[in-house]
């Protein structure tokens, strides 16, 4: 089958033409001149209605039919879309369809609950993606010609350089969407075609989950929640990049938010804003590093200190020192499994005694994507027809009882560990995705593809 979503599709066609017409039949008009229409056909369109209606040559493009119901949904937004980016370049009307165009486009990326719109120019055209639920998806295309209108407006907005196109830059801007202010953190990186613009959303909506609602399994929860009532020692949450590490750990800081308790974050960037919270954003630029913060902030009194991301020996260190001395220390770190997050402190060089005193909980996680609670796992407009829709989180949890504390002290053999953990009926991160498999919550293509390792 043909992809059509890296051709131009002309939706002025649906307003020339009954849009009803076109979904009612499953057609997807392309692209039309004075002789001929070209149109996107599927195995169930009827082909011999349009045959009848349009006296034109007809040319067909056969396409999967989810596909083709995808490029069909949501039309009144691409509708819109397309015309302020035709008037942009027709009437050289650079701000006055530009700006109805973002607006238009981030609005449309929220609604479908999306965290990053990709803008990147592909051979005649400039793609616009959006990441949601940690997957992109290509949702409008126009021609290459409007990359440069809609690169200059962002840089504009995000008081960067806008002839600047050689050279990585990043900034941020405001806007207001239906009445709510969003912020957005921009990237721009030189391709060989053009840039690769990046707005990444930052809005609250991420901070009101708590970790009832993670999707976490019921026991997992349990060991967790009583691990958050010590007072003192180390919680490590562990998994790759984009495995959901940053809404858990901003779950456990609303858990943990409480007047009679001091809270310290030092983070890098500070992603989401949380009331009654000191949050530190690290700004080396001027001076204000990781190093310099970690080092000071024992002097601030704090009873829970949070660190976005342990990268080295000396935050290691900052770290174990900090919950030794009576502080409830909450980080993440980068590592596969919770056996393997053990090994990790170990290759940083941290005092083996300091780690087997103050560990006392890791968390390894992923995301999984759940099937779509509107279709059930059918397809439909609220999943893009991928079938899925928004994601939970999968772990283990590796509680440091005695044993563990032991072993982590006489730096015992990675197998030794292993073994303990198997006589102990040890619950992996598969496992818990296999248990939502039993469920009906998920596919088990899904659970393998985040958590083979």
């Amino acid at each position: 089958m043909k992809t059509i979503l890296k051709s131009l599709i002309d939706y002025s066609l649906f307003e020339k033409y009954d849009k009803n017409y076109f979904i009612n039949n499953k057609i997807l008009p392309i692209y039309e001149n004075d002789i001929s229409i070209k149109v996107a056909v599927c195995k169930s369109s009827k082909v011999e209605t349009i045959k009848n209606d349009f006296n034109k040559v007809l040319s067909f493009v056969q396409i999967d039919e989810f596909e083709l119901l995808f490029l069909l949904s949501h039309i009144n937004k691409k509708i819109l879309l397309y015309s302020y980016a035709f008037k942009a370049i027709s009437q050289n009307s650079f701000e006055k369809y530009i700006d109805k165009f973002l607006e238009e486009l981030i609005s449309f990326s929220i609604d479908l609950r999306a965290s990053d719109i990709h803008i990147e120019q592909y051979k005649e055209l400039v793609l616009f993606k959006f990441r949601i639920d940690g997957r992109l998806k290509t949702f409008f295309a126009f021609s290459c010609e409007f990359f440069k209108l809609i690169s200059s407006y962002i840089k504009l907005i995000s008081n960067l350089d806008m002839t600047q196109v050689r050279l990585p830059l990043d900034g941020r801007f405001s806007l207001n969407i239906e009445n709510k202010k969003y912020d957005f953190r921009v990237s721009s990186m030189p391709t060989l075609e053009a840039e690769s613009i990046v707005l990444r959303i930052l809005d609250n909506k991420n901070i009101n989950k708590n970790l009832q609602t993670l999707g976490l399994s019921t026991n997992l929860l349990e060991i967790l929640n009583k691990t958050l009532k010590l007072t003192q020692g180390l919680i490590l949450i562990s998994g790759p990049t984009g495995s959901g590490k940053t809404t858990t750990l901003y779950s456990i800081l609303q858990e943990l938010d409480s007047e009679e308790k001091k809270i310290i974050t030092v983070e890098d960037p500070i992603e989401y804003k949380i009331d009654s919270i000191c949050q530190i954003p690290i700004n080396s630029k001027i001076g204000l590093s990781f190093e310099l913060v970690l080092k000071n902030i024992l002097r601030q009194d704090p009873d829970i200190i949070f660190i976005g991301e342990i990268r080295d020996k000396f935050s290691l260190d900052i770290a174990l020192q900090a919950s030794l001395t009576g502080h409830l220390v909450i980080a993440s770190i980068h590592a596969n499994s919770a056996v393997e997050t053990i090994l990790r402190l170990i290759d940083l060089q941290a005092d083996p005694f300091l780690i087997s005193s103050t560990l006392k909980l890791v968390m390894a996680q992923r995301l999984v994507l759940n099937y779509c609670k509107f279709c059930g796992s059918v397809g439909c407009p609220k999943c893009n027809y991928t079938k899925y829709y928004d994601r939970s989180t999968i772990a283990e949890i590796l509680k440091v009882d005695e044993t563990i504390s032991s072993m982590i002290f006489k730096k015992s053999d990675i197998n030794e560990l292993k073994n303990y953990l198997t006589r102990i009926n040890f619950k992996t991160i598969l496992d818990d995705g296999k248990q939502k498999v039993e469920q009906n919550q998920t596919s088990l293509e899904e659970v393998y593809k985040v958590a083979s390792f």
